[in-house]
Parts: C-alpha cells; structure tokens; sequence
C-alpha cells in the first residue's frame, strides 16, 4: 500500500476508503464485574488487514474514556486499511466503577492489560461479529496504541512492569503477539520529581519500571505536557523511551503540544486544552506510516513521513531513536 496522496497535515498516506464501525461486540469474562464491551472500526474494503489495539484514558469525561472515544484517530486508521480494535476499560467513567471496592480500583492498571490479552484470544471471534468483516483480516499482524493510562497499558504489552515488591502477582503482562507498540503521553517513572499526589491517589505508579521493555516502540510526547500532579519533570511523558531498552525504539516529540496532543481524544472535545486539528492529523499520520512499516517488511511509509517532517517550512516535531 503506497502513499498516494497528502493528509490535512501535509503527510503522505493511502487513499481513504469508507469505513464500518460496529459496537458493542460484548464478551463475557469470567471473574470481570462486567462484560467486556468491544467497538471495531474497519474499512468496508480490502483483505490482509492489520489490527491496532487501542486503549482509551483514563479521563474524567463521561464517554471519551471508552469504546465511543478517540474518533479523530481511530476513524482515521480505519479509513486508511486498518482494523481499530477499541474496548471500555474497567475504569472507564461510563461504568461507575471506580469508587467501587474492587481490586486496582480506581485504575485497573492490571484489567487494562487482561483485556487486551482477552481480546487476543478471542480475536476471532470478535472479528466474526462484525458483518463482511471474516476473513478480510491478518491476525498475525496486530499493534497497540494507547493514549494516557492507555499508553500505560501498551507498555505493560511490551514488557514493561509495575514492580511492587508488595504485589505476589506476575508482573511481566506483556504478550508477543503485539509486534508493536505506540505510547501516546503514558506514565513515567517516579523519582524525586514525582508528585506526593499521584503517589497517594494511584500508588501503583510509585513502581513503573521500563527495564525489560523490549518490544518495539514509538514513544510520543509533548513538549508542554506538564502536569505537576504527576510529576514537576517535563520528560516524565518520555520516560517510557528513555529507561527502556534500544534496539527499536523512537521518540516523536510534538512541538506545543500537550496532553490531549491538538484533540486525538475526541471530536471538539471540551476537555482538549491545546486543540489544533494540524497536530492531530500529523500525529494520526505519522502513526498510520510507523505501524505500516513495522508490519509490513519492506514497507517505506516512515522513512517517508519524516521525510516530509524534516521538510516542513514551521517545524512540527522531533525525531530520535535508540
């Protein structure tokens, strides 16, 4: 699949072709509260299509925080030849859940994880409810993404751990069947800059650890994404690059933005504090082209996409790999 044309950002992507969206796909786990409820996007067109994960945050919006979310990203990865796989987390606003005295709560930093995992032993299955869909799809080549607590849960995927020396459950939760991962704004470690705050509220992030993450991954960050609650550190977005192993990793820094990266998180979203439509065009774009060429040997979409990052007039972003 070639670049054929420019997106809003000036990136080159494939045609857009009409997309389906069906939901929910409900799946019942046992020992979950509730039914694990799933939203696949597709195109209406086209076989051997590659599936990409995508975990929502864990916002205080009433709907973004689900299945109904991130339509600016997910609508447009569907539209250019992948299958966006979307569950509701445990901790999902929507659910009434996190006040509840349940394990992980208020977080479900582990669910997250299990969910995905789920998902993967009953893609087939989740695939099959969709109309048209069966047999149009390459399950061997699946991605994650996840923005927040969602890029969080992506990094658990690739190896990273919470390590709670108080906790007896198994902390490596990743899972090979992800052959990559993107963290869009994820967690980082806790150091002397972490926030007393978050410590209290979540202390679960007092253990992030990236030392075994060995999958392969783009690291996004934004350059004014500082939330002194987390941390008073402004690489603490970065970090899941920067304390995990080399070999396969970039950082994409994306000049002036912050947490909700321009809006990726939905359409006019109230809650978006550095809405603009261009950043988030070039971060869909530039995540279409990283995952293309990650899945597919040979495949010239990234070396293409910072091609055209470099030069761009006013810059965007910055690039680095390790």
């Amino acid at each position: 699949m070639s670049a054929t044309y420019a997106d809003a950002a000036g990136f080159p992507v494939s045609d857009p072709t009409p997309i389906v969206s069906y939901s929910p796909v409900s799946l019942e786990v046992p020992d979950r509260p509730v039914p694990l409820e799933i939203k696949v996007s597709a195109p209406a067109t086209g076989t051997g299509l590659p599936v990409i994960l995508l975990s929502h945050g864990h916002g205080m919006a009433n709907f973004i925080s689900s299945l109904r979310g991130y339509g600016p990203v997910a609508d447009f990865w569907a539209a250019h030849g992948f299958v966006v796989v979307q569950p509701t987390h445990l901790d999902s606003t929507v659910l009434g859940l996190r006040d509840q005295d349940l394990p992980d709560a208020p977080l479900f930093w582990r669910d997250r994880a299990v969910d995905m995992h789920t998902i993967l032993d009953h893609l087939e299955e989740v695939l099959a409810a969709v109309p048209g869909l069966p047999g149009r799809v390459d399950t061997e080549k699946v991605a994650a993404v996840g923005h927040s607590a969602g890029g969080h849960t992506v990094s658990l995927l690739l190896g990273s751990r919470v390590a709670d020396p108080n906790d007896p459950r198994e902390k490596d939760l990743s899972d090979p069947r992800v052959k990559a991962g993107v963290v869009i704004g994820g967690p980082g470690i806790a150091d002397e800059h972490f926030s007393p705050w978050a410590a209290e509220h979540y202390p679960m992030m007092k253990y992030i650890d990236f030392g075994q993450m060995t999958g392969a991954a783009l690291v996004i960050a934004g350059d004014e994404d500082l939330n002194p609650n987390f941390s008073s550190r402004l690489s603490y977005r970065w970090d899941a690059y920067t304390h995990s192993p080399g070999g396969n990793k970039t950082l994409l820094t994306l000049l002036g933005a912050q947490h909700l990266f321009g809006g990726i998180s939905g359409y006019d979203a109230a809650e978006t504090s550095d809405e603009n439509p261009e950043r988030v065009a070039a971060l869909r774009a530039l995540v279409w082209a990283y995952l293309r060429s990650r899945l597919f040997p040979g495949d010239t979409s990234w070396d293409i996409a910072l091609k055209a990052l470099e030069t761009r007039e006013t810059p965007l972003a910055k690039v680095e790999t390790k």
